[in-house]
């Protein structure tokens, strides 16, 4: 009887092997590191934009709104923590890359205030901090584009005969992807119109 045990445990453990659980936890974990450096990035943009607020507001004070807006944009992107473990959560992930994407405007708009200003324009301080913006929203397209790969791959792998009966005995879901905010707008091209108006 106890052989029957040990044998019935020791067949159950090379099925375990074969079955992609060690595949997945590798997998989830590379999610979860590529997220870590998705939020990285974001922070590293976050933590750029007081100094870069404060050093435009010096040349065009008359320009509150826009500071305001960037202001707003930075803290509401402070209040949204999105963990690895949330990735699986569409809603959250939404609203994550929903205050991102303000942030994102609200910077935009930042910059054309500074195009206003050629004496800010020379200023090293902001040269040294647009190209310090500019590098990380390289980065964050980078970090996103390698998450985008392992979400992939890792949806691919759970979702696959006979790894998706392993993940569904586990409790593992796919995950949320990075999705285009306002995929309608983007697809129609833009009207250019150098009329006068």
């Amino acid at each position: 009887m106890r052989a029957i045990r040990l044998l019935t445990l020791l067949l159950a453990l090379l099925m375990l092997g074969g079955c992609g659980y060690n595949q997945i936890q590798s997998k989830d974990e590379a999610v979860k590191a590529g997220w870590s450096e998705v939020i990285n990035q974001y922070q590293r943009r976050a933590d750029l934009v007081p100094n870069l607020v404060n050093t435009v507001k010096g040349y065009a004070q008359h320009e509150e709104a826009v500071f305001t807006q960037v202001t707003e944009a930075r803290a509401k992107v402070g209040q949204i923590n999105l963990t690895a473990d949330d990735l699986s959560d569409e809603t959250k992930m939404k609203a994550f890359q929903q205050a991102q994407g303000e942030l994102s405007s609200a910077l935009s708009r930042l910059m054309v205030v500074s195009e206003n200003y050629p004496q800010l324009k020379a200023d090293g301080l902001f040269q040294n901090l647009q190209a310090q913006l500019e590098g990380t929203e390289n980065r964050v397209t980078v970090a996103r584009n390698r998450y985008i790969g392992l979400i992939q791959d890792y949806n691919t792998y759970i979702r696959s005969f006979p790894t998706n009966l392993t993940a569904m005995m586990f409790g593992y879901k796919t995950k949320a992807n990075f999705s285009v905010e306002n995929e309608k707008q983007i697809s129609t091209a833009p009207k250019v119109d150098f009329g006068k108006g």
